[in-house]
């Protein structure tokens, strides 16, 4: 397999994380709170990635994506990273469960 496939199979799998991520937030506040919905996405996004990255390391990906496509295009704003639950949490839980799924699959 070469190193560009590589690259595009971890991008794709990236994507469809931040994806569902999105969908949580999407219809979160369509049928409840924003906080509900934050706490929703603040335990679905580190449960999403721990299965996702099972093969790959990707919360670079996710902040990426926040930045210039939720934030910069979508919101028009960067008001998000003021936000420690709707943001912060996600991120660092994203990073711990990746971190800590990649550690099991290398004790294997």
């Amino acid at each position: 397999m070469s190193n560009q496939f590589k690259s595009i199979v971890i991008l794709a799998h990236a994507f469809a994380g931040w994806a569902l991520c999105g969908a949580i937030i999407g219809i979160g506040r369509e049928i409840t709170s924003l906080e509900n919905t934050l706490i929703a996405h603040a335990i679905g996004a580190p449960v999403i990635f721990a299965v996702i990255s099972l093969n790959y390391f990707i919360v670079s990906f996710v902040i990426f994506m926040d930045f210039f496509v939720i934030a910069f295009v979508v919101e028009k704003s960067f008001d998000m990273f003021k936000s420690i639950l709707g943001t912060w949490i996600p991120f660092i839980l994203i990073f711990l469960s990746t971190y800590l799924t990649g550690a099991y699959s290398l004790k294997k």
